[in-house]
This record gives structure tokens, sequence and C-alpha cells, in this order.
């Protein structure tokens, strides 16, 4: 005969609630603290000594699940059985001397629980590169190319007559324009820490971010003396953005 064991449910450690330190019992707004205080400790530029790509990672695969009250129900109910299938699985036979532990069912048990915490980490790593390019990589990539298509046509007209009052307004408001647009840029890159999957896209988006506003830089000085040097390195400077623009499209699609 076979009989059930009724051991207490069992502690699951590496879940969302461990990676948020918070209790499953804790409220929304505990959560939305929890994460604001934890992305600030684990950020890689902190000098906190817990902060890596990884634990950052693994702490916005949690707050996507647990800040959304219809998925972190979701999670909950996957949470509740998995641990009720555990605990069917460990179990007891009636032996000479008295019950005796199945030791087999156990780690049947165990390989089943590593395999559903793999599969559940490897979903995790897909879910934060799908959510980092949604809220950083794409946005910011429009913004980029809101400031590098536009330049050939205005160097273009701006050279018609550099001494023209009007074409070079049109010339001053489109580095401004493209300034503006950058910083946008820039703020979508800073506010969100890219996976560990996601780092030589996140490199190359860095340095062209950079190159843009070093380029927007030497084009100004060119408007303020017309010394013709700070426009050709204006224009290879965004000549080397646009290289690294496209090294972080083809890093893209070896990731996805």
């Amino acid at each position: 005969m076979t009989i059930a064991w009724a051991s207490s449910p069992m502690s699951v450690t590496g879940n969302h609630y461990h990676t948020l330190e918070v209790s499953e019992t804790a409220t929304q707004i505990q959560i939305k603290r929890a994460y604001r205080r934890l992305a600030k400790e684990l950020h890689p530029d902190s000098r906190s000594e817990r902060a890596s790509h990884e634990q950052i990672t693994r702490l916005n695969a949690a707050y996507e699940v647990l800040g959304d009250p219809q998925r972190r129900s979701h999670y909950d109910r996957e949470r509740r059985a998995q641990q009720v299938g555990l605990e069917s699985e460990q179990v007891l036979h009636d032996g000479p001397n008295g019950p005796v532990y199945d030791y087999r069912a156990e780690r049947t048990a165990q390989t089943q629980v590593h395999y559903r915490q793999q599969r559940r980490a490897t979903q995790a790593a897909d879910d934060s590169l799908s959510y980092w390019l949604r809220q950083v990589y794409n946005p910011a990539d429009r913004y980029i190319g809101q400031i590098i298509s536009p330049l050939k046509g205005q160097l273009r007209a701006l050279s018609a007559d550099p001494f023209d009052d009007e074409l070079m307004a049109n010339f001053q408001e489109y580095l401004e324009s493209s300034r503006e647009i950058l910083e946008k840029a820039q703020a979508r890159f800073q506010g969100l820490p890219n996976p560990a999957t996601a780092a030589a896209i996140a490199a190359n988006l860095y340095y062209c971010l950079n190159q843009l506003e070093d380029g927007i830089e030497e084009m100004e000085r060119y408007t303020y003396c017309y010394e013709e040097t700070y426009l050709h390195t204006g224009q290879e400077l965004f000549r080397i953005a646009t290289k690294l623009r496209r090294q972080a499209k083809a890093d893209l699609k070896g990731t996805t």
C-alpha cells in the first residue's frame, strides 16, 4: 500500500518574491518600493558589492511578473501547483518494519523541480531581453535615426550660402532639435540596465550616442566661427555613429 506523505509546503528559493526580497503577501505598493530600492542598489554603475548585470536582469524579470497583478496571480497559481505536485511525489511505502521513505521518488521530484527552475530562468532571460528591446533599444534607435537622417539634407541646404542668416538659423535649429532628441535617447538608455544577453548591442548603442553628442557639439562650434574643421569633424563623428548603429542592428539579429 502507498501512503501519501503529508509534508508541509516546500520552501522555494530563487523565486520572484525572493528576488524582490518581499513576502508573498506583499502589496503592489510594497513590491514597487522594493523594486525601486533594489534597482538602485543592484545597478551595475552603483558601488554596491551586490551590483551585477545578472542581478539586475533577475530583478527586472521578477518585477515584470509581480508588478502586474494579473501576471502575479497566474505566477502564484503555478507556484502553488508546483508545491502540491512535489508533495504528492514524496511518498512512503509499507515495509516489513513499517513505512519506508521512497528516495527514488524524491530524486525524481528534485529533477523535475530543477528542470522547471531552469526553464523559468531561460524564460526570464528571454522576457528580460524582450522588455529591454521594447523599452530601450527600439525607441533609442528611432531617436538616433531622427538625428542622423536629416544631416545630409541640412548640409546641402547650408552649403548654398553658409553666411546666409536664414540658412544658418535653419541649421542651428536642426542641431538644437537633434540635441533634444539625443537627450531622450540617452534617458531611455540610462533608465533601464541591459540584460547580459544584450551586452554587445548596448555597448554599440552607448558609443553611438556618445559620438552623436560629440558630433553635435563640433557642428555647433562651426556655427559660431565658420571654421570648417569643426563641421568636417562633426560629419566624421556622425559617420562613426552610423557605423555603430549598424553594428548594434547586426548584434541584435544574432541575439534574437
